[in-house]
């Protein structure tokens, strides 16, 4: 799991043998590589009280990255402020 500065939400990144979606890992902790990319979607309700019980007014949100030697490139469908942007990933306080 990696803390995403774009969503500022954890990341789930299953790897190895199991069960459902698993990714490839270079093994480098401090400088992480999964592959294929990583599409983290929600929806996130309406601001708008009147329209809290309707779903479909519920705003889709988009964090798209791949993960390469320890950055985070965010891609253009990211729904939030660094979309199309390169980061580093960063340390998780725990």
């Amino acid at each position: 799991m990696f803390r995403c500065p774009g969503c500022n939400m954890g990341h789930m990144v299953r790897v190895g043998e199991g069960p459902g979606p698993r990714w490839g890992y270079n093994g480098d902790s401090e400088r992480p590589t999964f592959t294929p990319s990583i599409n983290v979607t929600w929806s996130e309700p309406s601001d708008v009280s009147e329209d809290f019980d309707d779903t479909s007014k519920d705003k889709r949100m988009v964090c798209h990255s791949f993960v390469t030697d320890g950055r985070i490139q965010f891609l253009g469908d990211c729904t939030h402020a660094l979309a199309g942007q390169t980061v580093e990933l960063p340390g998780w306080d725990l």
